[in-house]
């Protein structure tokens, strides 16, 4: 069964066709560039152009980087503030000219597969998926069940956002070493440890494709550290998943 995933990220919108019998993509996904300003009839536009690419005909699964319930976006930290409080399901709906969509939190979603198909499977106890990339995003379980919208990358370290200190746009944007950045990763990693005691951390967003260069440099964190398996297809993944579950 193929169900359509959408992923829309701080920098990118992908989206493809998934196989959830496999938890991978039916075909090679497609992406295009967030607008700037990220509005939500921009980001709108650029989803509609994402489905489109493939004629697709069927539910969508769409995430977004914030807080969701009940399809509407609460927070927007890193896109145009005119998603706080926007009926998100509705507006995408609409623009893909009333396919049924659903709205789920990006880190949410990329968790879920991961828990599914990918690092995560069949794990117990607390397990953390972090999405690096433009932000921090979060997705947290405990016993294989979500707890929603945590939003971890948004507490505070030296006096920040985490997300400000070490995310993977701020080492692009300060030319950090992948030494000087993982002091940073770490540091954001033991602190989420103190407050949750996780069995596992997941490492996702598009950085995990680069894990052999800093996840070797952690150092002084008990839970296990292991980059997500799903990559950053994840989300395109795990919003699939929820659109065939909606």
């Amino acid at each position: 069964m193929n169900v359509f995933g959408v992923d829309i990220g701080g920098s990118g919108i992908k989206g493809a066709p998934v196989d959830l019998e496999r938890g991978d993509l039916a075909a090679e996904r497609h992406k295009v560039l967030t607008p700037h300003p990220a509005t939500p009839d921009a980001v709108a536009d650029g989803v509609a152009e994402v489905v489109a690419h493939f004629g697709w005909d069927g539910p969508v699964g769409i995430t977004f980087p914030g807080v969701v319930t009940g399809g509407v976006t609460r927070t927007a930290a890193n896109v145009d503030k005119g998603w706080v409080d926007k009926d998100a399901a509705r507006l995408l709906g609409d623009r893909l000219g009333g396919l049924p969509v659903t709205v789920l939190n990006d880190a949410d979603a990329a968790g879920v597969a991961e828990m599914t198909f990918g690092a995560g499977r069949g794990r117990k106890g607390a397990v953390i998926l972090l999405t690096f990339g433009t932000g921090i995003g979060s997705a947290l379980f405990v016993d294989g069940r979500l707890v929603p919208n945590t939003e971890l990358g948004h507490l505070e370290l030296d006096g920040h956002d985490a997300e400000k200190r070490a995310s993977t746009k701020v080492k692009e944007d300060e030319a950090l070493s992948w030494a000087h950045w993982a002091r940073r990763v770490q540091k954001y990693l033991a602190h989420v440890e103190m407050l949750f005691s996780p069995e596992l951390f997941v490492i996702g967003g598009g950085v995990s494709r680069k894990a052999e260069k800093f996840l070797p440099l952690i150092e002084g964190v008990r839970a296990e550290i292991v980059p997500a398996e799903l990559q950053n297809n994840a989300g395109i993944v795990g919003a699939a998943m929820a659109a065939a579950g909606r």
